[in-house]
């Protein structure tokens, strides 16, 4: 009879757990891409960086208004304009029990660096990183490093032990469709555990419960689960079978409104969506023109951008939620400039003037390369890209593939024509010259360049950017910077995307500009 009683009270106990506001919960929710690798170095991508960022932490980190605040070090200072001291998070141990110190630190910039990673990026001026001792690290960089905190906050700590013992020292050569064990396994400090990975079919973490910080959400089970179908995804939140969607289709927003048990939250993202064009090769690889590269001469790209109708795409693709623009970055990001904000008016007949005189009166052929499950209406809007270049005497074939195989083919410049955005994690606009358009050096500099725009007067300017101190020359530099990149039509500009978040009533999220959605933030009411 104790017994049976004593079963009876761990039920009704677990029910009223259950029942209470603050007990934790499990979190259903989806998208239309899967993670692409869970070696938080391998793919400078915001959706991977954000399910990166659940298991591994960084020695910094955002707040809710994008302010740096500690997280793995405690506290810093600058102790030299080259060399700043970072002072670790004491009785902190990965997942697997491992101690967090100085050289798991040390071990993970020297990574990051390394040939195979795609973040060098966030790391640039770093030159070093040197143990001081166990709970202290200096990093140093080849000169003074204006934005180094903001870049730092998706530098990911790896455990040196962990790597050594599985042999994954070496980052996963992504664009080689390399195999390791740190693409499906993972060993971080942070809040959640990767459980589970089945590519493109589910993916389940569980929360860690020796992490050291303080869960302001309730979730301790994240189920994530890719759903390509537009339909799909809308008919999974309306049943309740998933209680989050991050990407809902603009066309079902209507129908998920007028639910009672949903509701959307939006905000401004601060990405921008662009078209890319090989202007390095004398030849391009997919084209009708033979001998020489219609996308090195000016005249091409100029009609190609004016031939582009935004507010045509805005209207009908994008149901109003984008803001069409000339400019590499959006008005949230520090440096942009309203001056460089240029979009041609929307002119066919100058547009063939254009490519008549620069030499192709009957247009030509060429190939157009587009992801097909990672933007708002991606390929929807390269099918449009291609019926509008076509009123000036283009033929256009698009390539649409899942991201999986996009970014691990346009990465490696195996394009002619291709669709990228760009959300600004760093919130300067240094990252997005930095990753863009600087000529790719292998050391971080154009590692999505993948069109191989170069001019080294843009390249001396992002250059001096990246370490002067004088707040209002950089800023200069910066303006200068995007101005170039305007007039020499280095990318051809779409527009900003407005993200719509939809979710069951029960479900509490903080919106974010840069589209990552912050587990620890979340609540299952």
């Amino acid at each position: 009879m104790r017994k049976a009683w004593g079963i009876c009270m761990s039920v009704v106990l677990a029910a009223a757990l259950a029942a209470a506001p603050g007990y934790a919960k499990t979190f259903r929710w989806a998208s239309q891409g899967d993670v692409l690798s869970f070696d938080p170095y391998s793919q400078n991508e915001s959706f991977n960086n954000t399910f990166n960022s659940y298991v591994y932490e960084s020695l910094v980190q955002y707040d809710k208004k994008f302010d740096v605040v500690p997280q793995l070090a405690v506290k810093w200072e600058q102790i030299s304009p080259t060399s700043w001291r970072f002072h670790l998070r004491p009785n902190v141990k990965f997942q697997e029990g491992e101690p967090f110190t100085a050289d798991d630190v040390v071990f993970s910039v020297h990574r990051m660096l390394s040939k195979y990673s795609m973040m060098k990026s966030y790391l640039a001026g770093v030159t070093d990183a040197k143990k001081v001792d166990d709970l202290t690290v200096d990093i140093i960089t080849g000169g003074p490093a204006p934005v180094l905190l903001r870049q730092l906050t998706d530098v990911r700590i790896m455990s040196k032990a962990w790597c050594e013992k599985h042999n994954v020292v070496e980052v996963q050569n992504y664009l080689g469709k390399q195999e390791t064990y740190a693409v499906e396994h993972a060993n971080g400090t942070g809040p959640y555990i990767l459980k589970s990975r089945e590519p493109d079919v589910k993916t389940v973490l569980t929360a860690n419960p020796h992490w050291w910080g303080k869960m302001e959400g309730n979730v301790t089970e994240i189920v994530y689960t890719p759903i390509k179908s537009a339909a799909t995804r809308t008919a999974a939140l309306l049943s309740g079978e998933v209680d989050f969607v991050l990407d809902p289709p603009l066309q079902d927003l209507p129908k998920l409104l007028a639910d009672p048990n949903v509701k959307v939250v939006q905000g401004e993202e601060n990405r921008t969506i662009f078209i890319g064009m090989d202007q390095a090769r004398p030849e391009l690889l997919y084209s009708s023109v033979k001998g020489k590269n219609p996308f090195k001469d000016l005249r091409v790209r100029q009609a190609l951008n004016m031939s582009v109708d935004r507010e045509a795409i805005k209207r009908t693709l994008m149901r109003g939620m984008s803001i069409p623009t000339g400019e590499l970055v959006t008005h949230q990001i520090y440096g942009y400039d309203q001056a460089a904000n240029i979009i041609p008016p929307y002119n066919v007949a100058k547009a063939k003037e254009l490519l008549k005189e620069a030499g192709y009166p009957n247009g030509f052929e060429v190939t157009l390369d587009c992801p097909n499950d990672r933007y708002i209406n991606d390929a929807l809007i390269c099918q449009a890209l291609a019926s509008m270049w076509a009123k000036v005497g283009l033929t256009v074939k698009l390539n649409a593939m899942p991201k999986a195989q996009y970014f691990a083919k346009i990465n490696k410049n195996d394009t002619s024509l291709y669709m990228l955005g760009w959300a600004v994690a760093t919130f300067d606009a240094q990252d997005a010259l930095l990753n863009l358009v600087h000529t790719r050096n292998g050391k971080g500099a154009g590692e999505y360049n993948d069109g191989g725009y170069s001019n080294a007067k843009m390249d001396s300017l992002i250059d001096a950017m990246q370490v002067e101190p004088d707040v209002k020359k950089r800023l200069g530099m910066i303006h200068e910077a995007l101005m170039m990149h305007t007039t020499d039509v280095a990318h051809i500009m779409l527009h900003q995307q407005e993200i719509p978040w939809a979710m069951r009533k029960n479900i509490a999220v903080t919106h974010s500009a840069d589209n990552r959605l912050r587990m620890w933030w979340v609540h299952v009411n």
